[in-house]
């Protein structure tokens, strides 16, 4: 997987908008305004990309206590996020689009119902 792979995967779905609201380097998918997926473009240059994701607190321990690649959100909520890193080969492509899915839906649904109607997700 490659950057471009991951930015339009999260501009293919719903309401998602692209930002860097931080800096020039981090680059960040939000769902109607909301964070779900941040990452470093210069990280991906040096050949370490990793993603930051939203994630249930129960299963991002599970993840991590499963998988080398998978950590404590870098920089974020250790609790709430996990950061991927994608250059160990541990994880198949459709696994990490699956993580995606999961931090877009975790936002997705915190949204209120009237929201979530409103932009028909």
């Amino acid at each position: 997987m490659n950057i471009e792979d991951i930015r339009n995967y999260c501009l293919g779905k719903r309401h998602v908008t692209e930002h860097f609201p931080f800096d020039k380097d981090t680059l960040v998918f939000k769902v109607a305004g909301k964070m779900f997926l941040l990452t470093g473009l210069k990280t991906w240059e040096k050949g370490n990309p990793f993603l930051n994701l939203k994630c249930d607190p129960e299963y991002a321990e599970a993840l991590r206590f499963d998988y080398e690649s998978i950590q404590p959100g870098y920089h974020m909520s250790k609790k709430h996020w996990n950061s991927v890193y994608l250059n160990h080969n541990e994880l198949q492509p459709q696994f990490v689009l699956k993580l995606i899915d999961d931090s877009y839906n975790l936002i997705v649904d915190s949204l209120t119902k009237k929201l979530r109607q409103e932009l028909d997700l």
